[in-house]
């Protein structure tokens, strides 16, 4: 992951292409925020959705997405068109990320809805219009006829989603968070589970969970990834890897490695020397010898 925040695009674009060169390495992603949330609160930041259109038009080989679109920024039948565009572009490669956007609690994410105009319910009200927007984005991808949605959050008149996502039935969806209520979002319509890391047995208590209400509506919680993300240290990278082990031998297969700018030339290249070759060594809870990396 290179968050888009205090960095050229140039610099961004330099990593994305020597990651698509370094097979080790399956996914790369940005994240959605419109004003800084480390750093300098005035510096520099991108637009994720229209950085990830150009990054897919620059690569081949890599999956690609935002970990996580906040679905507070845009109305879910207009993030499910751009989702579409980009897995255009990209010929296929999209993994669509998306959240409820960022808790009350965090006010360097909180001013960045401020500064734009954009309304910030409690949370509680944003996790049911992630709920919404989910069945919204699903069926405008699939839906053969137009159809209308009325809902508590998300209401749309003669709805349809033309073209298709090249993906079919349509992109795998990645949820990321970690409360309860998020959880059983992530139940009933994701594929891949996405928490930060640092407390891994709060992590993997979290995963229990998510079995329990994948249970309660009758999904094999096997058919949910289960992904963390892990700062990368390039002063200590005993630490990284200590924490990648730990993480793959709890069950968490897919690896985000989030890199802090400014990013070494030929980072991606070091990041699978340093970190893949361990990894694959460690078995997981679930039985599986080796990860995905991002």
């Amino acid at each position: 992951m290179t968050a888009p925040m205090q960095v050229d695009y140039a610099d961004i674009l330099r990593v994305w292409q020597e990651a698509d060169a370094v097979p080790e390495i399956e996914h790369a992603w940005l994240f959605d925020h419109l004003l800084p949330i480390a750093g300098d609160m005035n510096g520099p930041i991108l637009e994720g959705w229209t950085l990830l259109s150009a990054l897919a038009a620059q690569t081949g080989r890599l999956r690609l997405g935002l970990m996580v679109t906040s679905n507070r920024f845009r109305p879910p039948a207009v993030l499910a068109k751009i989702a579409t565009t980009v897995d255009i572009v990209a010929g296929g490669r999209l993994d669509f990320g998306i959240g409820a956007g960022s808790r009350p609690g965090l006010p360097m994410a909180r001013r960045e809805y401020e500064a734009h105009g954009l309304p910030y319910a409690d949370f509680g009200d944003s996790v049911a219009n992630l709920a919404e927007a989910c069945a919204v984005i699903r069926r405008l991808w699939t839906a053969d006829a137009p159809f209308d949605f009325e809902g508590a959050h998300v209401r749309l008149t003669g709805a349809f989603g033309n073209p298709k996502p090249v993906q079919r039935p349509y992109p795998p969806i990645v949820i990321g968070g970690r409360s309860d209520a998020t959880l059983r979002v992530v139940a009933e319509y994701a594929d891949l589970w996405n928490i930060p890391g640092g407390d891994i047995g709060d992590a993997v208590d979290r995963s229990a969970r998510l079995d329990r209400y994948c249970a309660d509506i009758g999904r094999d919680p096997a058919e949910i990834g289960r992904s963390i993300f892990l700062p990368v240290s390039y002063e200590r990278p005993d630490s990284t890897r200590s924490a990648i082990d730990e993480a793959l031998a709890a069950g968490f297969g897919h690896i985000v490695l989030g890199l802090p700018a400014p990013y070494p030339d030929g980072v991606a290249r070091w990041v699978a020397d340093q970190f893949v070759p361990a990894a694959v060594q460690v078995p997981s809870a679930t039985g599986a010898a080796d990860g995905a990396f991002s």
